[in-house]
């Protein structure tokens, strides 16, 4: 086979385009410009690398495999870089295609045009060996797939993979969790109960169980944006809403509203040192006392709109509560498990700081009295409900319930002034192995939650035995509880069965996203009240001072509601 076989053979077709002018190589000065640069590249090659006399050079067979395995090279390389020139990926197709020269050196193809324009469009040298080229010697490499190389990102997507799987975990385990709960409830009790099962969002699909005398009637509604507690004062028909302003950086705000008009609103500012106001309760007078953050338990006048006295508080403050009749004594729980007694009268310092079971924050506070006539204190964390003696120095509570790892404790609801009747809402612990512990879910109840339908719980009635001191669960009844707040509930009271008081027990269901009430102490379904596109923030029954009746208030991320009881 002759040499010009040989060539015919081995010859390579480096164009991309054939209809790119710049491609098209074949003119007569084409040719007398490529004589011309090869002239230029013999002057710049260097003595020790000409080719001695009768040294007819490389054939063109290893002509050619020597290209081949140059840009075979290059392929792989272009697998695992950058374009050097620029620094940027290089792409399988467009203007920015991965492309090598003869030397083997990968690039972007812009990259290497663009400089082949700052050379004149004649010829230039590789930017790494210093090899010369031409505009018809770029090569335009077709590799399946250019992979740019991101470790955060893996990481991250691995991250993530695992996290699902773990989820998928947990969700199979509460649901075996609840599946046993329900088994216990329909073993353990022969009277009927309200079982598990697809809640509607529309109230009218709601039958009740037994004919109540009591009615809601919706007194007041108002939008409202970021706004987190609730409390009403029914001598003074006012509303006070906490919450942070609606701009970005704005500083929280107590929002005082007329009951007698929607009309009637004021935005109060609060101190930056403040912080996120946890829970409030009215006085007597005209008054109220709030727990935040910022480590104060305030007085607030709604006389003249503002904080009158501050409380320093040896940790961030999650509740409070006001002593019963006659007394003036105001309590705060604390984030770390203590429970504070002040007295209203004495501003420079606490009664009595007293030490709770466990470090956790306590969410819930109730000022009553038992069947003695003792001023008690009852209180709520994750552990369960827990009973202070607040006229004595007695330093540590009781607790009123069986202790367990299975389930946290996320509300308290009380009749008060009386102690005799509780319902305490609980939802299943979550597994340590799911990276989250009791300890931990509460702090992550400041963050309001938008997913899902809320997780199985359950609520627990607690009533004082007959002519004793302890306290025993009764009846239970499960439902869709918050995932992460510690939500609100309320009892209701409502005429008499016999000669004893009839009570609801309301709570803010997770699934319905709106109030839905039970009858005590049976946890037969009364009604649902409207329902919120939002779940439910907090819950606030204040009885009338004068005659029968109350108002309901509770709050969402859209909007504020008060119903009137009669």
């Amino acid at each position: 086979m002759e040499v010009e076989d040989l060539e015919d053979l081995y010859n390579i077709d480096a164009s991309y385009d054939q209809d790119d002018p710049d491609d098209a190589r074949g003119s007569s000065a084409d040719e007398e410009e490529d004589e011309e640069d090869d002239e230029e590249e013999e002057e710049e090659e260097p003595e020790g690398a000409r080719l001695v006399a009768g040294d007819c050079g490389p054939s063109p067979r290893a002509r050619v495999s020597e290209f081949a395995a140059a840009a075979g090279a290059a392929v792989e390389r272009a697998h695992t870089a950058n374009c050097p020139v620029c620094m940027d990926p290089w792409t399988s197709q467009g203007p920015h295609r991965i492309s090598c020269i003869p030397c083997g050196h990968v690039y972007g193809r812009s990259c290497l045009e663009k400089w082949l324009t700052q050379r004149g469009n004649r010829s230039a040298t590789c930017p790494q060996c210093g090899k010369r080229f031409k505009h018809k010697d770029i090569i335009n490499l077709y590799a399946q797939e250019v992979a740019v190389p991101n470790s955060e990102l893996e990481k991250e997507i691995s991250y993530l993979r695992r996290e699902i799987c773990s989820l998928k975990k947990m969700v199979v385990h509460h649901d075996k969790m609840f599946e046993e709960m329900i088994k216990r409830q329909n073993d353990g009790v022969r009277s009927k109960r309200q079982k598990v099962a697809e809640h509607s969002y529309e109230a009218a699909n709601l039958v009740a169980s037994t004919p109540a005398t009591i009615s809601f009637s919706l007194q007041n509604e108002l939008p409202v944006a970021g706004a987190r507690v609730i409390s009403i004062d029914t001598s003074n028909k006012i509303i006070l809403v906490s919450g942070r302003a609606n701009a970005i950086g704005a500083e929280y705000v107590v929002t005082k509203i007329s009951m007698l008009s929607n009309r009637e609103v004021r935005k109060i500012h609060l101190p930056p040192e403040t912080k996120a106001v946890r829970d409030m309760c009215i006085l007597p007078g005209g008054s109220a006392i709030f727990t935040s953050l910022g480590r104060r338990l305030s007085l607030f006048s709604m006389a003249t709109d503002s904080i009158v006295l501050n409380w320093d508080l040896p940790a961030p403050g999650w509740s409070c509560a006001v002593g019963a009749s006659g007394s003036h004594h105001i309590y705060a729980g604390l984030q770390n498990g203590m429970v504070v007694v002040f007295d209203i009268r004495q501003t420079v310092r606490p009664l009595r700081c007293m030490v709770g079971l466990s470090a956790n924050p306590v969410h819930t506070l109730h000022s009553v009295i038992d069947n003695n006539g003792s001023r008690k204190v009852l209180s709520a964390s994750a552990i369960g409900p827990c009973m202070w003696d607040a006229d004595s120095n007695q330093s540590r509570p009781h607790l009123l319930t069986g202790t367990g790892d299975e389930r946290v404790c996320i509300s308290l609801a009380c009749a008060a002034p009386w102690s005799d009747l509780l319902v305490a809402s609980f939802r299943p612990r979550v597994d340590p192995s799911g990276d989250a512990v009791a300890a931990s879910q509460v702090y992550l109840s400041q963050t309001p939650t938008r997913s899902g339908q809320g997780k199985p719980g359950q609520h627990t009635l607690i009533r004082r035995r007959t002519g004793n001191t302890c306290f025993a669960e009764g009846t239970t009844c499960y439902a869709n509880v918050s995932e992460l707040r510690m939500s609100k509930s309320a009892i209701i009271p409502y005429g008499y069965g016999g000669h004893q008081q009839k009570h609801l027990f309301s709570y803010g269901d997770e699934s319905l996203r709106g109030v839905r009430t039970w009858q005590l102490p049976s946890f037969g379904m009364h009604a649902d009240l409207c329902t919120h596109r939002e779940p439910i923030l907090d819950l606030r029954y204040a009885a009338e001072t004068e005659g029968p009746g109350g108002y309901l208030g509770c709050l969402s991320e859209e909007k504020l509601q008060v119903f009137r009881v009669n």
